[in-house]
């Protein structure tokens, strides 16, 4: 048993932000599994940019696809391939799946961030993705703007397992709990089951302190007179601010809403950690796994992330620790005019952006791959 095992045994899901053909065919995901309890997948644009828009692992796939089905579109010979690493990573955590009952076991897909800001077009996609993968321990990838919490909850109410992405405030976290709680209460009004129902918060970290802590650095090196109390608030604002959602997340799971759908069966939507890749090589390269770990939530990890915790991560009750001190740090912060909330608006922003920008670049890639004409 490693650490990434004692991670699981503490609460804390152990998930992999990554997904690549070679990877999988090699077996990759099935060792992890076995070895470090992981029990999940994400997956986002700019992974699959990654992975299909660089070398040739899926070229004889592609040219397969594109013989059976001549002239199809750009986003369809896209939506192929990746459909098919999403199946496959999916047969692989079913086994997790089925020992979990379904409370684990997920692989998650995302929607097109071209439509992030379109609730109609989201709750469409998201049941075309759902149908088209067909796996019962399938996510789909909603982010959490404004549109997205509707089309939450109607994705939800359907009976699709949702994964909320680009979270970075706990109002936006607060919006798409009470979302899902929403999509849960209309499935009971329709007589439908909901105990197999499954979704995750994913509350970005890391990004918060890049931007939170550039602006600190600059204060400081204009010689501010809070620079010493400044210097004091690095690398803090963020872990503060996903302890702050936590406990959100505690007080809600106590609440007589809540206790009405969980004595039906409902699974709590757990938060997941993510963007959990330190970004200043000064801190330790563990930093948002070691001090984000309780009961009922998720640590999706990028491959360099994990094998770090595995060599050198420490497991304790971390969440639920420091938490007065979690809030004198937002307290300052605030007092600093350090503008938490319009840090989070616009990395919501660029998050969104971001993705678009790689599906631009993914889709440009598969589309350059133009099949052999005879």
């Amino acid at each position: 048993m490693g650490k990434l095992n004692d991670l699981s045994a503490a609460g804390t899901a152990v998930w992999l932000d990554f997904v690549d053909r070679k990877f999988l065919e090699a077996g990759g995901l099935e060792t992890l599994v076995k070895e470090d309890s992981l029990t999940g997948v994400t997956s986002n644009p700019s992974i699959f940019e990654k992975a299909m828009g660089h070398g040739d692992a899926y070229d004889a796939t592609l040219a397969a696809f594109d013989k059976e089905n001549p002239g199809a579109a750009t986003i369809d010979r896209y939506e192929h391939l990746a459909i098919q690493d999403i199946k496959a990573a999916a047969e692989t955590l079913k086994p997790v799946y089925d020992r979990l009952a379904g409370k684990d076991g997920y692989v998650s897909l995302e929607v097109s961030p071209y439509i992030a800001d379109d609730t109609d077009a989201t709750i469409a996609e998201a049941d075309k993705l759902w149908h088209a993968v067909d796996r019962e321990n399938l996510m789909i990838k909603i982010p959490g703007t404004l549109a997205g919490g509707p089309a939450i909850s109607a994705t939800i109410a359907k009976g699709i397992n949702v994964n909320v992405t680009l979270l970075f405030a706990l109002d936006a976290y607060v919006r798409v709990a009470e979302a899902y709680a929403a999509g849960l209460e209309e499935r009971v009004r329709q007589g439908q089951p909901i105990d197999r129902i499954a979704s995750v918060a994913s509350f970005f970290v890391s990004r918060i302190d890049a931007v939170i802590d550039k602006e600190i650095d600059r204060r400081v090196a204009e010689n501010d007179p809070e620079a010493e109390t400044l210097k004091g608030l690095r690398g803090k604002v963020a872990i503060a601010n996903a302890k702050m959602a936590y406990q959100w997340f505690l007080d809600f799971e106590k609440s007589d809403r809540w206790q009405a759908l969980a004595a039906k069966g409902a699974q709590p939507q757990r938060l997941l950690w993510a963007s959990t890749g330190v970004k200043d090589k000064a801190y330790p390269d563990t930093l948002y796994v070691d001090t984000l770990i309780g009961r009922d939530t998720v640590n999706t990890m990028p491959p360099a992330t994990m094998d770090a915790f595995r060599e050198r991560g420490t497991v304790a009750e971390t969440l639920t620790a420091d938490v007065e001190d979690a809030r004198r740090v937002l307290a300052e912060a605030e007092r600093l005019g350090l503008d938490l909330n319009g840090v989070t608006d616009t990395l919501v922003e660029q998050g969104v952006a971001s993705f678009a920008k790689a599906f631009d670049d993914l889709l440009g890639s598969i589309a350059a791959k133009q099949p052999a004409t005879a």
